[in-house]
């Protein structure tokens, strides 16, 4: 039952956005859900509890993928083991200077991926004892309406080779004048927030398109995010950094 739920969480996306009231209970359910595995030497967070952990900051996450999937899209207060396979134990030590009985919590591409049971078997087998993983990793935590940061080399990328991608400047519409990147839309945070702007101008044709959102700094274009993590929209990020690092790398208009 459980793993069916969590392979609904896409249609369930687009549901509530015409069925918020009659999809809640579904929701709340699907917020707690795990793979509920069993035989394994750690334990799960649901997306409910990762949520909270990002709040309180209670336990350090841990992206097991590559740099190049972290960069693309990663979940927002994560670090990458940027190191060989061999040395991410002593990594991870490190990080948390020897404390073995430090939270960690481990993530990667989806109940099918092998990357952060691997590690977690890893630590576990090192005396590391406080190790949990978000086995439901980044395709549910954005289908969910998880913000989703992606640095400037995932931007370039997606920006350089995805022509359907979206690119939306949420700062001012007096600074978009002053310039911003060839093609982005102007969709100011402040406007959509007080309510003075009623529509945001997104495709409607496909709501798997990728949406990459930038600002002033990364706090800013995280606010339009939180604002479509309860629209449609499934594909959603932003950048983590500043407009002032973000334009010299890109063509401008």
């Amino acid at each position: 039952m459980i793993i069916r739920t969590v392979l609904q969480v896409s249609f369930l996306a687009g549901f509530l956005a015409v069925a918020p009231v009659a999809a809640n209970a579904e929701l709340a359910n699907i917020l707690k859900a795990t793979l509920a595995e069993s035989g394994q030497k750690t334990g799960e967070v649901s997306t409910e509890e990762m949520r909270q952990i990002l709040k309180d900051g209670s336990a350090t996450l841990l992206d097991t993928r590559t740099r190049a999937e972290f960069d693309a899209g990663h979940i927002p207060g994560a670090i990458v083991l940027d190191v060989p396979p061999e040395t991410q134990v002593t990594e991870v030590s490190r990080l948390v200077r020897g404390d073995k009985a430090a939270a960690l919590v481990l993530y990667c591409n989806g109940p099918f991926c092998q990357a952060s049971r691997r590690l977690a078997d890893k630590l576990a087998d090192a005396g590391f004892s406080n190790v949990r993983r978000y086995q439901l990793g980044i395709p549910v935590w954005r289908a969910l309406g998880g913000p989703t940061a992606v640095e400037l080399s995932g931007f370039q990328r997606v920006f350089g080779h995805d022509d359907t991608a979206v690119f939306i400047d949420v700062r001012s519409a007096d600074e978009f004048e002053r310039g911003s990147l060839a093609g982005a839309k102007s969709v100011p945070v402040e406007d959509v927030i007080s309510g003075k702007l009623k529509k945001i101008d997104l495709p409607e044709d496909d709501f798997n398109r990728r949406i990459v959102l930038f600002g002033r700094d990364a706090h800013q274009a995280r606010q339009l995010a939180e604002v479509l993590s309860k629209r449609p929209w499934h594909n959603v990020a932003y950048y983590a950094g500043t407009y002032p690092t973000l334009a010299p790398a890109l063509p401008s208009k």
